[in-house]
């Protein structure tokens, strides 16, 4: 064949070059992983079992999803037609910022805040508009609501919030979802079974309230890339309408029904991190290292200048953080995911070893962020 004569690749659209680019730190991920909030141990046996009874013909069909959108429906009292299933959480956020934000429209964005939602949102003509949260980290309400203008078409409030672990109340929910009604508000209950508290019970009672719910984390299905969408019935059709019918794959549908089922595996786990998480919290005290109250299975402490090095040398002990550092707000704080009981007392131990490697001192810490 001759070769091309071209030099050029063809120009993608203004907003694809704007793109805020996101780039994981995966790769060589070997060790205790503490850096994706991610169940930490595994899934429930009842997914391996449906796993190995999976043959080689199910794979040569395209995925069905609406009967296991009226399993999940169900698990969360809702109607069919108010739940769709999606890749992962991303795929719901992609979607959403497809169906509500156009040329000239705002999305608001409590910030610190997940990424993902504005690498989405500025792929569209739409403009971020970021509301920083206080130094406390708590949900800047206020802020947010003097922030609504007629062009804000959508609003992403996480619940409990990454990185931060902080939560917005329902009664604060309640009010932007009322301050905005020409909004669309998702409220992303990614770490829900870590809180507890929730606002499925209001959909379908509110037009523009939509909820988002992953099985990435306390289901620890990650790797088979499956979250979901809930809201009122016309929002759900459009919403379905942008959406690809065959992006939920066939494995992640034959084992989502055994992970709902398996509530016993569910509630042990949960609870082993609950109970992992105040140990954390003990033991940062004892040791003086500034954090934040988390309602989710990570804590965000304060190392300061040397949070590289701490993320480091960490890693030469086999544990692996996130350094959220450049985050709004963040500057010098790591992320810390909470697995089970026996991970986090090797954790604390690789992290008073990583201290001293650094250097780090505890009052000379406080004496610099009482002058920050």
């Amino acid at each position: 064949m001759p070769e091309s004569t071209l030099t050029t690749s063809p120009k993608p659209r203004a907003a694809v070059l704007r793109m805020k680019e996101y780039h994981p730190p995966l790769g060589n991920r070997n060790g205790l992983r503490l850096d994706f909030n991610e169940n930490t141990l595994e899934c429930s046996p009842a997914v391996l079992r449906v796993l190995r009874e999976i043959g080689s013909s199910d794979l040569t069909r395209y995925p069905e999803r609406e009967p296991v959108e009226r399993l999940v429906a169900e698990h969360l009292g809702l109607a069919a037609e108010q739940v769709l299933l999606t890749n992962g959480v991303d795929e719901a956020i992609h979607v959403l910022c497809e169906t509500y934000l156009d040329a000239g429209d705002e999305i608001l964005l409590p910030i610190p805040t997940y990424s993902m939602y504005e690498v989405y949102a500025s792929a569209t003509e739409a403009k971020v508009v970021g509301v920083q949260a206080a130094a406390d980290f708590e949900f800047p309400l206020e802020r947010l609501l003097n922030a609504v203008t007629p062009a804000t078409k959508l609003i992403a409030i996480a619940n409990p919030n990454s990185p931060t672990g902080k939560t917005a109340t329902r009664e604060q929910i309640l009010k932007i979802v009322e301050h905005a009604p020409q909004a669309a508000v998702l409220v992303d209950e990614a770490y829900f079974h870590f809180f507890g508290n929730t606002v499925a019970d209001l959909i379908g009672r509110f037009p523009n309230l939509l909820l988002a719910r992953t099985f990435s984390k306390a289901y620890g299905l990650a790797g088979l890339r499956i979250g979901m969408l809930a809201g009122d019935v016309e929002s759900v059709r459009w919403l379905r309408r942008v959406t690809s019918p065959y992006s939920v794959n066939s494995l992640a549908l034959a084992c989502l029904p055994a992970a709902l089922d398996d509530k016993e595996y569910l509630d042990w786990y949960v609870r082993e991190v609950l109970s992992a998480r105040a140990e954390l919290f003990s033991a940062l005290e004892a040791l003086k290292v500034p954090y934040w109250t988390s309602e989710a299975n990570f804590v965000l402490v304060k190392i300061g200048a040397k949070h590289a090095q701490f993320v480091d040398q960490m890693r030469q002990r086999g544990i692996l953080l996130r350094d959220r550092s450049s985050d709004p707000g963040c500057n010098g704080c790591v992320r810390i995911t909470v697995g089970t009981g026996a991970q986090m007392m090797t954790a604390v131990e690789a992290l008073i070893e990583s201290l001293d490697e650094i250097g780090w001192n505890a009052t000379a810490q406080q004496e610099k962020d009482a002058t920050t």
